[in-house]
């Protein structure tokens, strides 16, 4: 799947939850992807993501940066 639509896909996950507040916003998003996308499909935003991000809400961003693995 291109970057630019997991891009719009997100950015529409991340309208539906915008109504809860910011960081309530950037869990639920994060939820739902790590829930509902194949793990290739988050890996893909997450590589988008490293290369800049191009398109991504603020909160959106914040969502897919909150996917990332803790630091080993």
């Amino acid at each position: 799947m291109s970057p630019d639509r997991l891009v719009t896909m997100a950015n529409q996950i991340g309208t539906f939850f915008r109504s809860q507040g910011h960081d309530m916003a950037v869990a639920g998003t994060a939820e739902h992807i790590r829930k509902f996308w194949d793990p290739r499909m988050r890996q893909a935003i997450l590589k988008h993501l490293e290369a800049g991000g191009v398109g991504l809400d603020p909160l959106v961003r914040d969502a897919v940066e909150a996917l990332k693995p803790p630091p080993t």
